[in-house]
């Protein structure tokens, strides 16, 4: 497989999402610049976390500009797996490709943290290889509170969409376990047709063995997984 990973001005995550991506999970990664519209032939792309375009007017609002975003679109929008982390999930809710927005945490602080997300579908391109549905993750955003107007949340819920929710150890979704202020503790989601995804954790912050912590693995390697079965 050949994942490519987008490099905005000011993201700061690339480098941790490749390392994941080649040194632990053993796949072909490029760059691709922001300016390019050559997507190499790739087979996943990931938007990583960061502070793209310095995260000016709204985080997101800028990069979805981006020569890039328009081939990023039209790969999402021909079924190719598109993946949003952090300001990569900003960036696809801006473009359209993902629905509501991530607003200025409750708190009006910058969180950086562990926390615990429950995975709601098991059923995903992200998620087919997640047994324990309890992941611990660690957030590092000033505007990770997600939004979206009711019968928007009513369609995430009934179609499968939700895919995670922040929660105690043993998976309880409770407003005490919310760090940020989202709506019913949504963490992560992706499109109706399940190929577009986003996230607020930073599973590649949570992949090797040197970092105490490798929930987050299972993620990339559920990914792999989708295009073996």
């Amino acid at each position: 497989m050949k994942f490519g990973v987008v490099i905005f001005p000011g993201s700061n995550c690339d480098h941790d999402v490749k390392y994941a991506l080649k040194n632990i999970v053993n796949q072909d990664v490029v760059d691709l610049w922001h300016k390019t519209t050559d997507l190499q032939g790739v087979d996943v792309i990931i938007l990583p976390g960061g502070f793209s375009y310095g995260d000016y007017l709204r985080s997101g609002a800028i990069a979805k500009f981006s020569p890039i975003m328009t081939k990023v679109i039209d790969f999402a929008n021909n079924g190719g797996i598109v993946f949003g982390i952090c300001n990569g999930f900003q960036i696809l809710c801006e473009s359209g490709l993902l629905p509501g927005t991530l607003l200025q945490n409750n708190t009006q602080n910058f969180i950086c943290k562990n926390v615990f997300v429950k995975c709601e579908n098991t059923n995903t391109k992200i998620t087919n290889l997640i047994k324990n549905n309890v992941l611990k993750i660690p957030i590092a955003h000033h505007e990770g509170r997600y939004f979206a107007e009711p019968e928007t949340i009513k369609m995430l819920n009934a179609n499968g969409q939700v895919l995670f929710r922040y929660c105690d150890y043993k998976g309880s979704s409770t407003e005490e376990f919310n760090p940020n202020g989202s709506i019913q503790n949504i963490a992560g989601i992706c499109n109706k047709k399940k190929n577009v995804f986003g996230m607020m954790p930073h599973p590649e912050r949570a992949s090797s063995a040197e970092l105490n912590n490798t929930d987050g693995k299972i993620i990339f390697d559920s990914i792999v997984n989708s295009f073996l079965s």
